[in-house]
């Protein structure tokens, strides 16, 4: 090779050098600038079993006769649940394995991710499991463990502390080993979701538009039933700083971005307006102390629907 011709690809090389240094990609090599197209599949499973798994869990625990699923075994809920811990963290791998950019160090932070999300849902499973199981001996969900008028009658008092205790697992530590990473997993997705803004690919198809509606509604019940919006809220504004950032270098949230974003914005507006519904009532106020007010839906039927 000839002085000019070292000399061009040295200079070549050190403008890739700098502008990795600028403006480098998620994974540390050079993003995949092709169309990314909407992953229907990916978003419609999510979208089918969180509505069945997740949302009609307690409603199948409810309404499927005692005969089917005694008291002293898992009910059709619990099944349901499990297939949830299952099915979800599946998915969530296969769609950070279609990620356009990968993370450094992505790997280890995704199965860790996954590890915990798996071990706070069967938290969840089983503390929640008892829980409903208990709505059919009297228990009411818009009072506090202590409070329930089933847990007065208890002999020795002791044993109150126990439902507590499981209540602690299920609806604090379970929780948040269910959600964080659960959260973390798809902020991690949109932040690779990004490509130049020429090649966005268009508008979001029909499908998307649909998904992202009902997806809301579902982020809906999760936010609220799951009490966690502070965390929603921390996830949807990491998304928006990360657009923010991207856009800075002529960059665009490809289609599954958009239907991110969208989703989580309409979720945000759902939450809002519960929220101002809700406002002024007692009786939640009480079950709901503290500066962040968000009733549970199970709650409300508990307090309201229950027993019409």
């Amino acid at each position: 090779m000839s002085v000019a011709a070292r000399k061009r690809a040295n200079k070549v090389q050190s403008s890739r050098d700098k502008e990795d240094r600028v403006h480098p990609s998620i994974s540390g090599s050079p993003a995949n600038h092709d169309v990314v197209p909407f992953h229907l599949d990916l978003w419609l499973t999510l979208t089918l079993e969180n509505w069945i798994l997740d949302f009609g869990r307690p409603i199948a625990m409810l309404w499927v006769p005692l005969e089917w699923s005694p008291l002293n075994l898992p009910s059709v809920g619990d099944y349901f649940h499990m297939a949830y811990n299952v099915i979800t963290p599946f998915c969530l791998l296969k769609l950070l394995e279609r990620c356009p950019r990968k993370l450094p160090l992505g790997s280890s932070v995704i199965y860790l991710a996954i590890i915990f999300f798996v071990m706070g849902a069967s938290l969840h499973l089983v503390g929640d499991s008892i829980n409903h199981r208990l709505i059919h001996s009297g228990y009411q969900n818009h009072l506090s463990v202590r409070d329930n008028p089933i847990m007065q009658n208890l002999q020795p008092k002791s044993l109150v502390e126990s439902f507590e205790l499981l209540y602690f697992y299920d609806e604090y530590l379970g929780h948040l080993m269910w959600y964080i990473p659960f959260f973390l997993c798809l902020v991690l997705y949109f932040g690779g979701c990004f490509v130049p803004d020429t090649r966005r690919g268009g508008n979001m198809p029909v499908s998307a538009w649909i998904l992202t509606v009902v997806s809301a509604i579902y982020n809906w019940y999760l936010v609220t039933e799951g009490q966690i919006f502070p965390l929603f809220l921390v996830s949807y504004t990491v998304m928006l700083l990360i657009v923010w950032y991207n856009r800075k270098y002529r960059e665009e949230p490809d289609v599954n971005g958009y239907f991110m974003l969208y989703s989580f914005g309409l979720t945000l507006f759902l939450v809002v307006t519960w929220v101002g519904y809700l406002w002024n009532d007692q009786a939640l106020r009480v079950r709901y102390p503290g500066l962040i007010y968000v009733p549970e839906p199970w709650a409300y039927y508990s307090l309201y629907m229950a027993g019409r």
